[in-house]
């Protein structure tokens, strides 16, 4: 059954943050803007600010916590003190409330699966829902590269998020796409509740993209370019609502843009994950 139509973020993960961007985005109907506070060298919410401070209110805005800067490098930290100061931070930095803020990849920290993992997320948890009581953020989320650790963790005592980041697309691997499954499940959210990110991987000049062809996987693919087959695709690997995507071009967003008419084939999708699953699990195809 077909869901709601696709949603596009803009990401700025390794984004320029220039203003033509974020106005190129608007043209096109891409309202929402995602970022985090470690992005740019953790700048990215000043910089924002100062380069389009106008345009942010016309923007849905989410952002994510849990990196701090560090003596040498960027630290990850779940302690609710720190998360709540950085959503405080975040408001003061960006001259409003985000819409949402996600705790970023709590993974990074939970990696044990124990009792003790789970009252940390359940703190940290509790600190995000906490900030959106005060006001300092419209809703909180949970971003997550790699879901596996946290499945288990999860229970009916933690405070429920409104929206779940996963890793999307044809080149994440069975496993971590059966865990985002069980995350979404886990928390009790629907596809509409559950956004996409990396969609390619890290870039469409990617070898591999040379090599496959992701309009397989649609029902009109042969009228899409690789890159624009690849991204619709994105939103069957696993079933998400919306996809968060990062270009300094707005030609190319608009060319993403332009995909999501196409439809995915849930058929070809579904047997697709089979054949992957199994050979991860080195069962014969």
């Amino acid at each position: 059954m077909r869901g709601a139509d696709p949603r596009v973020v803009l990401g700025l993960h390794r984004s320029r943050h220039e203003r033509r961007l974020l106005t190129g985005s608007l043209d096109l109907g891409v309202t929402a803007l995602d970022t985090s506070s470690n992005y740019l060298g953790f700048r990215s919410h000043q910089v924002l600010a100062r380069v389009a401070d106008d345009l942010l209110p016309e923007f849905t805005l989410s952002t994510k916590v849990g990196y701090f800067p560090g003596p040498d490098r960027a630290e990850h930290s779940l302690d609710p003190v720190r998360l709540s100061a950085a959503v405080e931070q975040a408001v003061k930095e960006l001259g409003r409330e985000p819409d949402l803020v996600f705790l970023h990849n709590p993974e990074h920290t939970l990696e044990g699966g124990t009792l003790h993992d789970r009252d940390v997320l359940a703190h940290a948890c509790a600190a995000l829902d906490g900030a959106a009581a005060k006001g300092l953020c419209g809703a909180w989320g949970v971003a997550s590269w790699d879901p596996s650790p946290l499945v288990d963790l999860i229970d009916v005592a933690l405070p429920q998020p409104s929206v779940l980041m996963v890793r999307a697309g044809l080149l994440v691997g069975a496993k971590t796409l059966d865990a985002a499954d069980a995350f979404a499940a886990a928390w009790g959210l629907g596809s509409d509740r559950v956004w996409g990110m990396s969609p390619f991987g890290g870039s469409t000049q990617a070898p591999v993209w040379d090599r496959i062809n992701p309009g397989v996987f649609l029902r009109d693919g042969d009228r899409l370019s690789r890159s624009q087959a690849a991204f619709r695709v994105a939103y069957g690997l696993p079933q998400v609502g919306t996809v968060a995507v990062g270009t300094d071009e707005p030609a190319h967003l608009g060319e993403l843009v332009g995909a999501l008419t196409s439809q995915v084939d849930e058929r070809a999708v579904r047997e697709y994950r089979d054949l992957i699953r199994a050979r991860s699990r080195g069962q014969p195809a």
